[in-house]
C-alpha cells in the first residue's frame, strides 16, 4: 500500500505523520475527578502498549486533577475540551501533550486566539474532531438536515481554516461516524484536501464484539489505502481491549507487529486434540511476549504441517498428540497433555 504522506507532529515523544508508524491511542473512562483511578488505568494501558491517552476535562475540578495526573503519567496525555476555552488554557498550563478541541466551538475570536497562542508557544498540537452526531445546526441545514459526508468534511475544514488563519499548523484531524461507509467516504474526501495527520476510527462503534467488527472493517479499509496516522478503536468496553484490537488490525495489514501473530485453524471432524484450549491459552500467554513472530496452532494433518512449516514455530495435531515445528522442521512429537507447555517452551527460546 502507498502511505499517504502527511506532516509530522509530536504528541509528547510520539511522532505522528510524516512516515511515522501508525500510533495507537485510547481514552480513559474513569471519573475525571479521581486521579488515583485515572493513573491506575493509564498504567494498565501502558502494559498493553498503548502510546497516547486522551482524558476528558469537563470542569475546573477535572482540570486540576489533570494537572496532577500529568505529572505522574507514563504516557503522553491529550486533554479533551469542549466549549470552555479556560479549560484548554488550564490543560496547556498543566503540560498537556495535545488538545482535542474544535476552535469554532469555544466562543469569540479572542478566546480562540488565546488558546492558539498558548498552544503555539508550547508546541502543543490541536486535534480537530468532527463527529456525524455533533455537526452544528447551520451546517446540517445547509446539507438538507442530515450529517452527510459533505457536511462532515466541510465542518472539519471550517475548524481547520480558523487555525490556519492564526498561523497554527500543528493540526491533526478526525472525522468519524458510527456508519462505516460514511466514515470511510469522509476520510477519503478529507485526505484529498489536507496533508495534516489524520486520526482514524469509527465513532461509537459498539460493544466488544460488534464494535470490533465495525472498527476492523472501517479502520482496516482506510489503513489499507494508506489513510491514517493514529487510530483509536472506540468500544463500549475496557480501553485495554481497544488497544488490543488496534494492534491486531495493524498486525493483519503488516503495518506494525509487536506481539506474535497466531495462525490457528477453525477445526473440523479430523481434529483429534482439544485445539480450542491450546489456542486460547496460547493467545493469552503470547500477549505477554514482545516478539514479532508467527505461531501456527493447527488441528490435523491436512493443512496443519504446511501452515506450521511456514511459521517460526508451530504445532500440528494428531491422535492425542502433536508435532512441534520450528522454521519448517519437525522438532519432536509431544503428547496432547504437554503440547501447550512444549509449545511455549520453544517460543521462549526464539
Amino acid at each position: 500500500m502507498a502511505k499517504k504522506q502527511t506532516r509530522r507532529i509530536y504528541i509528547g515523544g510520539v511522532p505522528i505523520g510524516g512516515g511515522a508508524p501508525v500510533a495507537v491511542q485510547s481514552m480513559g473512562n474513569r471519573n475525571p475527578r479521581d486521579p488515583d483511578a485515572i493513573l491506575k488505568q493509564i498504567r494498565g494501558l501502558k502494559e498493553v502498549d498503548c502510546e497516547i491517552v486522551r482524558l476528558a476535562i469537563p470542569d475546573a475540578e477535572a482540570a486540576a486533577v489533570f494537572a496532577r495526573v500529568k505529572k505522574e503519567s507514563p504516557l503522553p496525555l491529550i486533554a479533551d475540551i469542549h466549549f470552555d476555552y479556560r479549560l484548554a488554557l488550564a490543560a496547556i498550563e498543566a503540560g498537556a501533550d495535545g488538545l482535542r478541541l474544535n476552535p469554532g466551538n469555544i466562543g469569540h475570536r479572542d478566546r480562540v486566539e488565546a488558546v492558539v497562542k498558548a498552544a503555539k508557544e508550547r508546541k502543543i498540537p490541536i486535534r480537530i474532531g468532527v463527529n456525524a452526531g455533533s455537526i452544528g445546526k447551520e451546517m446540517l441545514a445547509k446539507h438538507g438536515g442530515h450529517p452527510t459526508t459533505e457536511a462532515m468534511v466541510e465542518s472539519a475544514m471550517e475548524h481547520v481554516h480558523i487555525l490556519e488563519e492564526l498561523n497554527f499548523d500543528l493540526i491533526k484531524i478526525s472525522i468519524k461516524a458510527s456508519d462505516v461507509p460514511k466514515t470511510v467516504a469522509a476520510y477519503r474526501a478529507l485526505s484529498e484536501k489536507v496533508d495534516y495527520p489524520l486520526h482514524v476510527g469509527i465513532s461509537e462503534a459498539g460493544t466488544l464484539f460488534s464494535g470490533t467488527i465495525k472498527s476492523s472493517v472501517g479502520v482496516g479499509i482506510l489503513l489499507n489505502e494508506g489513510i491514517g496516522d493514529t487510530i483509536r478503536i472506540s468500544l463500549t468496553a475496557d480501553p485495554v481491549e481497544e488497544v488490543k484490537v488496534a494492534y491486531e488490525i495493524l498486525k493483519s495489514l503488516h503495518l506494525r507487529q509487536i506481539t506474535p501473530d497466531i495462525i490457528s485453524c477453525p477445526t473440523c471432524g479430523r481434529c483429534e486434540i482439544n485445539l480450542f484450549d491450546v489456542a486460547a491459552k496460547a493467545e493469552e500467554e503470547l500477549r505477554k511476549i514482545k516478539k514479532p513472530i508467527k505461531v501456527a496452532i493447527m488441528g490435523c494433518v491436512v493443512n496443519g504441517p504446511g501452515e506450521a512449516r511456514e511459521a517460526d514455530i508451530g504445532i500440528a495435531g494428531g491422535h492425542g498428540e502433536g508435532l512441534i515445528f520450528k522454521n519448517g522442521k519437525i522438532l519432536r512429537k509431544v503428547d496432547e497433555a504437554h503440547l501447550f507447555s512444549a509449545l511455549m517452551e520453544e517460543i521462549k527460546k526464539l
